[in-house]
């Protein structure tokens, strides 16, 4: 009996001193864990970057693998954050899988959609609605300065992060910049050179952009109730600020279904270049694209162009060395042109897609560039009888 008692007590030592050994186990790692924190709260980031997402899982698992491949090495500059609009279970279950790496945010809306014409898709009112709530979550619940938007259809390049860096330096230096966005349009392999090249432009891309606190300060409070990104591209939001836009894009956007039912995806997203080089962003002298300096810097460009005139614009063009010049009359002249070198014909609110001062830049038979300049650019440029 008495060496019983005395094995069951044995056991229940060895049972306290292995419960120890975990306690004290869990307690080291709570501290290293909460020493990281105070590390990492030295490190002011540069943006939290937010990929919305809704019922894609599949979408958005393909979207954090390309984020965190390149997110991990400088995760304390780049909060990552998933928003979710709705109560999708599968993309909840994905987005709290990576609970340890990614913050989860879900935007649960019962308030009824109002379309305000016949036919609408309610999908853009909604879409808005989550756009407004995620971003005043980022912007003033946990005070970010910056945020990037990414969607759940999307992969980012190498150099995604370090471009975001060094564009920040110009979002804070230069207020006439708007947004800074890792789209190009017309950024299609037949279209596109140079990984380093960067271009302002009066049309916002979207697609892969980061705005600060101050912009939101402005654009929340009067934030639309549905087709968000046209609105961006009004001239009354806009104030005759611009975008900054890369001419390689550094992402790329895989979702063939979803709101936008695939629309353009065949001609103008599927073949899309994504950069797939590291540039130093940090060695490079973006200064020429502060305000001040980059009128003249493009307008240099554009005086060294060939004029072209004639009806076949394509193969003129194709049979010249050097960059070439090509100018429109009006909105419809524009649109023919376009056509003939298959790039994006669309306006909004006047202002061609990736369009600065009215000319619209891209690559053909690299590296020769083509300008397509509006009546008036030469003038805003101060390009006198080029």
């Amino acid at each position: 009996m008495q060496q019983e008692q005395i094995v069951a007590l044995e056991e229940g030592k060895k049972r306290k001193d292995q419960e120890c050994a975990q306690l004290k186990a869990l307690v080291n790692d709570l501290e290293k864990k909460t020493l990281q924190r105070i590390i990492d709260k030295t490190q002011v980031p540069v943006a939290a970057v937010v990929i919305m997402a809704c019922n894609r899982a599949d979408y958005l698992e393909r979207t954090i693998a390309s984020v965190l491949k390149y997110q991990r090495s400088v995760a304390s500059k780049y909060p990552l954050f998933i928003s979710q609009d709705g109560s999708d279970p599968n993309v909840k279950a994905k987005a709290l899988s990576y609970f340890n790496q990614i913050s989860y945010m879900q935007h649960i809306d019962y308030d009824p959609v109002h379309t305000e014409r016949p036919g609408e898709l309610i999908a853009y009112y909604k879409i808005a609605r989550h756009y407004k709530w995620a971003l005043d979550e980022l912007f003033y619940k946990h005070n970010f300065d910056r945020v990037i938007i990414l969607e759940d259809d999307m992969e980012i390049a190498p150099d995604f992060f370090d471009y975001f860096e060094a564009a920040a330096a110009l979002l804070d230096k230069d207020k006439s910049i708007m947004a800074v966005s890792s789209w190009n349009d017309n950024g299609q392999k037949q279209f596109v050179y140079d990984p380093y090249a960067l271009y302002r432009s009066d049309f916002f891309p979207g697609l892969g952009w980061m705005l600060t606190k101050s912009t939101w300060n402005e654009l929340s409070p009067k934030w639309p109730k549905a087709y968000w990104d046209d609105w961006m591209r009004l001239k009354d939001n806009r104030k005759g600020r611009q975008f900054i836009r890369p001419e390689v894009c550094r992402t790329y956007n895989f979702g063939e279904h979803g709101s936008s039912m695939g629309q353009f995806f065949q001609s103008y997203l599927e073949p899309i270049k994504m950069n797939d080089i590291k540039v130093d962003w940090k060695s490079q002298d973006l200064s020429y694209l502060l305000e001040d300096k980059y009128a003249k810097y493009f307008a240099d460009l554009l005086r060294m162009a060939k004029p072209v005139h004639g009806p076949d614009l394509a193969l003129m063009t194709s049979n010249i060395d050097g960059d070439v010049r090509i100018q429109y009359t009006d909105q419809s002249d524009f649109e023919n042109i376009a056509r003939q070198f298959r790039v994006f014909e669309e306006w909004k609110d006047g202002v061609p897609r990736t369009a600065y001062k009215g000319v619209v830049v891209f690559r053909y038979h690299p590296p020769k560039r083509v300008f397509l300049v509006s009546p008036d650019s030469l003038r805003q440029l101060g390009i006198e009888n080029a």
